[in-house]
């Protein structure tokens, strides 16, 4: 039995490419995103993104089918950002991590030889970019003042340490939901999901496109 036959969700073909698309939750896979893409479905935080994703290419892997690359997609928080807007993922960083207590940088795992800041494999050129922070905590508030990131999610960072361990690159996507005011309940984030879901929706056609023109063959030269 392959993924496709037992799993609600399956690789995207972008052009020539493969992609496992990931989302920690169905409030964010909305009707744009459902005539495109079956993401896996991790829950969320990292535990449950890192859980998932490393799972769903373990299965992959025994069947030969490793994605090209992996979109992880979805809501952030940002204060700075513009609500509602799509940003590419520059960088990502583990918000959560500090041993500083013990020596290390804040940021950096203790002797996982890993840099504090992870670069993410690029999109299309000329859309915008922003720095994420992920971490298992819902940010508000004052919180921000002590995040050096643009915006901030709970499971990007897992999915590329999960996709690092099968050499599989990790492109994001995320469309700020909220941030400019202090949060008060669930609705303040899911209000703007259909609006995230157009735009997610947007950039999946635009990276596709791209991809498509890439890779399309050379014109034959005219005799």
């Amino acid at each position: 039995m392959t993924a496709e036959a037992t799993t609600p969700w399956d690789l995207t073909a972008f052009g020539p490419l493969t992609a496992l698309c990931v989302m920690a939750a169905q409030a964010e896979y909305g009707p744009a995103l459902k005539a495109r893409i079956r993401p896996l479905i991790t829950g969320v935080g990292p535990v449950e993104a890192a859980v998932e994703t490393t799972i769903a290419l373990a299965m992959l892997e025994r069947e030969g089918r490793l994605p090209d690359l992996i979109l992880s997609l979805g809501s952030a928080g940002s204060q700075t950002l513009q609500h509602g807007r799509v940003y590419w993922v520059d960088e990502v960083a583990y918000r959560d991590m500090d041993a500083s207590a013990i020596g290390f940088p804040k940021g950096v795992t203790p002797f996982l030889d890993e840099p504090a800041v992870l670069t993410l494999a690029s999109g299309p050129a000329g859309q915008p970019y922003a720095r994420l922070a992920t971490g298992g905590s819902v940010v508000t508030g004052e919180a921000y003042d002590d995040i050096d990131a643009d915006m901030v999610d709970m499971e990007t960072y897992a999915v590329v340490r999960a996709a690092a361990k099968f050499d599989v690159p990790v492109m994001g996507l995320r469309g700020i939901s909220d941030g400019k005011a202090d949060l008060t309940g669930l609705s303040d984030w899911t209000d703007t999901l259909s609006v995230i879901d157009e735009g997610l929706a947007e950039a999946l056609d635009l990276l596709k496109a791209e991809f498509e023109r890439l890779t399309a063959p050379l014109p034959e030269e005219m005799p």
